[in-house]
């Protein structure tokens, strides 16, 4: 199962374009804060994404897919609340629908993703990934 503690690892290992970006997290938090940190991660992705630097985009799904099938509770939480909410909240914030990032997703996070739009949109009767 992949830990608390592992998290950030694997979504740097997917992206390393960030790994600047995380080293100076852990200088200033250590591998703690990483709700802060799948923030600043997103806000990375949005760059990539409005430059054209969509290349490690792939291995992120990939990475994001693990978190939450082979994750802890706590990981899969943070999957879904710090990554994926993450990303729809900083994205929607710009002039790029964050709805471009789902081809990227595995089964599992399309799924906890689509969760998370029906709770935004006020339907927050069913929100658990589909089976």
């Amino acid at each position: 199962m992949i830990e608390q503690n592992e998290a950030m690892q694997i979504l740097v290992e997917a992206c390393p374009s960030f790994e600047d970006q995380w080293k100076q997290h852990v200088e200033a938090y250590g591998n703690d804060v990483l709700y802060a940190a799948a923030e600043a991660f997103a806000a990375h992705l949005l760059d990539r994404f409005q430059t054209g630097y969509t290349e490690e985009f792939s291995a992120i799904g990939t990475a994001i897919e693990r978190l939450h099938t082979d994750g802890t509770p706590w990981v899969q939480e943070f999957a879904t609340v710090g990554v994926l909410e993450g990303i729809q909240n900083v994205w929607s914030h710009s002039t790029t629908s964050p709805e471009v990032f789902v081809p990227f997703l595995g089964p599992k996070s399309q799924s906890w993703w689509r969760g998370l739009n029906k709770f935004w949109s006020g339907d927050a009767s069913n929100v658990a990934a589909e089976s």
